[in-house]
């Protein structure tokens, strides 16, 4: 729908008093924002502000959507079928009701769960259900004025480009508005949606606990943690399974332990920072915990801190991947036969290098997006070496240690982390203290991210200009000291990846500069990598690499 167009959502009868409000109540310049273009839908599906308009999360848009993904299902499979779950957001359960019924509506079979529930259980139920798809409705560790709709495979993971592709050319056949949109009951009374059962809930959690690799009483010290929802789906599941492990003691951070999509403690609801994780911190040293964890509101994202004495330290997402990585192999029983694999994205630390060439683990880069890690998975599993596959992860807090689920599983990652923190408090250290003595064996490794903001249709202007100017050779880069050894390009050269919007530069001296516009918000990201004998000759590494990004991006 073109810029301008505003005046038909004003006059349409069927439109949503909430939504017919705010179109009202709109400047010149929030029109303009809301109509200038239709949401982009991509391989992370679809995510935006909430309102009116078709640069908007709406039902007007999440039915379109939904209308391109059924005719995508109807082609792509004699019998389609699809699971659905929501998260904790403003909407979330109306998106996720309006997606069965449409898609019932179009003859598509739909598995939806009753409740909100995380979205490594989405991906579970594809593949428990053999689903041809699912939809997860989230915005992930957004701001609470986000929502969001992501699509996954039969595989279980985030569907390809390719998929995504055949559905934006479905979407864009479609019309933005209708006249009457499905309501849920009649297609549940048909039986053509029905609600997923506990059967397949218990089996998520029977799966996550056969992933332990050690059990009590040689799991370790009993634990006391404090944990923090952030009022998102990740409450039942985590307390569920650290229940089941028995020797865990925790205490939730009482407000954010329900579900709120308004998230009034936490306005960036994302365990990556310290603000989010301010209330669990607090709890945390008052109670002389242990540790803190939070899981941000679908549950995928994992972050933590450690306290000694009255201090909390937050432990970064490749520093804890690298934890984990290490506990893992060193728990794991010796192969037999071809190498374990670990994967990790190429932005994500060098540091595992080492630590997997020291366990004679075969480590595997793939592009930013957890799918990809999830894909490795696949290959796996067709090649018949699914056990191969050891642990994923990536910087922004994303682990998974199982082949149960083809995203990141922050359920997962909460028994993993307790686990390792129970086998290390038996040995008298915490997790930072074992961190220490990896950064002793394999050197300091440091990362730093950089994200630039660029909002509206100026902004998406201004982001493609900065990359097309990173394409040309930056003369900064070729100074004596910062000079580009190489540089790849993922959109042109041949890498064996996918084609990606994104540029690595390798400078001589072994540091690395990685950029990105990012596939869901309005950001370009710019990913640091240094190393040195200890922190600080790290840290001045990358301090000179930021001025060099900023010149250019901001």
């Amino acid at each position: 729908m073109a810029k301008g167009d505003e005046k038909i959502w004003l006059a349409h009868p069927s439109m949503p008093e909430e939504l017919l409000a705010q179109l009202q109540s709109m400047t010149e310049e929030e029109l303009g924002d809301s109509f200038y273009r239709d949401l982009t839908f991509g391989t992370g599906g679809l995510r935006g502000v909430l309102g009116a308009g078709t640069n908007r999360m709406n039902v007007y848009t999440v039915s379109r959507a939904t209308r391109g993904l059924g005719r995508y299902l109807l082609e792509a499979a004699e019998h389609p079928s699809c699971a659905v779950s929501y998260d904790s957001r403003i909407h979330s359960r109306d998106f996720a009701e309006l997606t069965a019924a449409t898609l019932a509506a179009m003859g598509i079979r739909v598995h939806l769960y009753p409740a909100l529930m995380p979205t490594p259980m989405l991906s579970w139920a594809v593949r428990y259900y053999h689903c041809d798809a699912g939809v997860m409705v989230t915005a992930s560790h957004n701001p609470a004025k986000f929502n969001g709709y992501k699509v996954y495979g039969p595989d279980g993971c985030q569907i390809t480009t390719h998929a995504a592709d055949c559905i934006l050319r479905h979407i864009a056949a479609e019309p933005t508005l209708t006249d009457e949109l499905p309501a849920l009951q009649p297609w549940l009374d048909s039986g053509l949606v029905t609600y997923i059962g506990e059967d397949c809930v218990e089996g998520f959690y029977a799966a996550v606990d056969a992933l332990r690799l050690s059990r009590a009483p040689a799991l370790g010290e009993k634990l006391h943690v404090v944990y923090s929802p952030l009022n998102g789906t990740g409450n039942v599941p985590v307390r569920e399974m650290l229940r089941r492990m028995g020797n865990v003691e925790v205490e939730v951070v009482p407000e954010q332990e329900l579900p709120d999509g308004n998230f009034p403690t936490a306005p960036y609801p994302n365990p990556e920072i310290r603000e989010a994780m301010r209330l669990a911190i607090a709890q945390t040293v008052k109670s002389r915990a242990d540790f803190c964890f939070a899981t941000d509101p679908d549950c995928d994202r994992l972050g933590a801190g450690v306290r000694v004495g009255d201090e909390v330290t937050l432990i970064s997402g490749n520093d804890m991947g690298i934890l984990l990585l290490d506990y893992i192999c060193s728990h794991r029983p010796a192969a037999e036969g071809l190498p374990p694999v670990a994967v990790k994205t190429i932005v994500t630390t060098e540091m595992a290098v080492p630590v997997c060439a020291k366990y004679g683990v075969e480590l595997r880069n793939v592009l930013t997006g957890f799918k990809f890690i999830g894909e490795q998975i696949g290959l796996l599993e067709a090649q018949g070496q699914r056990d191969r596959y050891l642990f994923g992860f990536e910087e922004s807090y994303g682990y998974l240690s199982g082949t149960h689920v083809r995203d990141k599983d922050a359920v997962n990652a909460a028994v993993l982390v307790c686990e390792m923190a129970a086998s290390l408090k038996a040995q008298g250290l915490t997790m930072l203290d074992r961190l220490a003595q990896l950064r002793e064996e394999f050197g300091f490794y440091a990362q730093r991210l950089l994200t630039f903001q660029y909002e509206g249709e100026r902004g998406a202007a201004r982001m493609a200009e900065i990359m097309a100017s990173l394409r040309q050779p930056p003369a900064d880069f070729n100074e004596a000291a910062l000079q580009t050894a190489a540089r790849t390009d993922y959109l042109h050269d041949d890498t064996g990846l996918p084609r990606s919007d994104v540029l690595a530069f390798t400078l001589r001296d072994g540091r690395k500069i990685i950029v990105r516009p990012s596939g869901t918000e309005p950001k370009l990201k710019a990913y640091l990598f240094a190393s040195g004998a200890d922190q600080p000759a790290a840290e001045a590494r990358l301090d000179e690499l930021e001025a060099m990004v900023n010149h250019y991006c901001k």
